[in-house]
């Protein structure tokens, strides 16, 4: 499912962190890495990413998509890799609210492996009925109609402007009317 969503839209940074969670869970810790990668690239340098406009209930923080790539890190044993992803997550966290980093870095130190972050399980993309009913298609012009002339000797085709008429080119001719 994150796959598809991925594909419908492949900047959908949420969408990158979510799978790497689940490629954690399923012990695919490359690709895993590579997911929390691509979901920081996608936050564009920007410190959060607030969903709630597209119906999901979350606010995805950057220094939290570090924080799983660290825990991604330690998976795969790159424990100096994981203590600079870190570093770099405290720089992206509010001041003050430092201490669960902390911590981390001092499970990292004593080479124990960190439990990555999720969206709150339970929360889903809700979007709002308005946005939904706006994915059918309209169309605005209208079924196509093919206007054609009821004069015989008339060859005109196509969409240029009227033309000027002659004299006696557009009466039926004798054969027609019999």
């Amino acid at each position: 499912a994150f796959d598809k969503t991925i594909a419908k839209d492949n900047s959908l940074a949420v969408g990158f962190f979510q799978r790497g969670f689940v490629h954690l869970q399923l012990e695919m810790y490359e690709e895993a890495l590579s997911d929390y990668h691509m979901a920081f690239s996608h936050l564009r340098k920007n410190p959060f990413i607030d969903y709630k406009q597209l119906g999901l209930r979350h606010i995805l923080y950057a220094w939290e998509v570090l924080y799983s790539t660290a825990a991604a890190q330690c998976r795969l044993q790159q424990w100096q890799e994981a203590r600079v992803t870190l570093d770099k997550a405290v720089v992206w966290r509010p001041e003050g609210r430092t201490a669960i980093l902390d911590l981390a870095l001092e499970r990292v130190q004593d080479r124990l492996f960190l439990e990555p972050m999720q969206v709150p399980p339970g929360e889903f993309f809700r979007p709002r009925k308005k946005e939904v009913e706006e994915l059918d298609s309209k169309n605005f012009l209208g079924k196509p109609k093919v206007i054609s002339s009821i004069i015989p000797n008339d060859e005109y085709i196509g969409f240029e402007p009227l033309r000027p008429q002659k004299q006696g080119f557009y009466e039926p001719s004798v054969d027609t009317l019999r």
